[in-house]
């Protein structure tokens, strides 16, 4: 894994909303479920959870979209990318879609989840996969392994 050059910035396809993020993600991520293949229109989303308190929106105010519930979906309201999430009691992280930031190639998902609803073809190369999330007990576990691989 290649360490992320902080502070990262990045910004929807159009680039009226902007972000920086001043710390390393807590963790990295594939989804397969099918919302996730429905708003990226591809076979999963990539994502990194990023503590809520280095996360900043510098430029414009991104809007609510996808199924409008208790977890928030993010997007440019212009160019509708969908930029992060805000989940439901997990108000410590920002759940980032990490292909706006501005460099990405530092990624690698370090964990896959909802394998049970993934398209046949799709592998992420991801260290942990799961039929759907993993039970909350395991997260301190997962953060402490992807914090301790670099």
């Amino acid at each position: 894994m290649t360490a992320p050059n902080l502070p990262m910035e990045g910004g929807c396809r159009c680039g009226r909303v902007r972000l920086k993020i001043s710390a390393p993600p807590l963790l990295t991520m594939a989804c397969h479920c099918t919302g996730c293949q429905k708003m990226t229109a591809s076979a999963y989303s990539l994502s990194a959870a990023i503590p809520s308190e280095v996360f900043e929106v510098t430029k414009g105010e991104p809007v609510i979209g996808g199924l409008h519930g208790a977890t928030k979906h993010y997007f440019c309201p212009h160019c509708m990318s969908w930029m992060f999430t805000r989940p439901e009691g997990m108000d410590w992280f920002v759940n980032l879609r990490v292909t706006m930031l501005d460099n990405p190639s530092w990624f690698t998902p370090f964990i896959e989840t909802w394998t049970s609803e993934k398209l046949a073809f799709a592998e992420t190369g991801a260290v942990h996969s799961y039929a759907a999330l993993p039970e909350m007990d395991a997260y301190e576990g997962l953060v402490k392994a992807y914090m301790d691989r670099g």
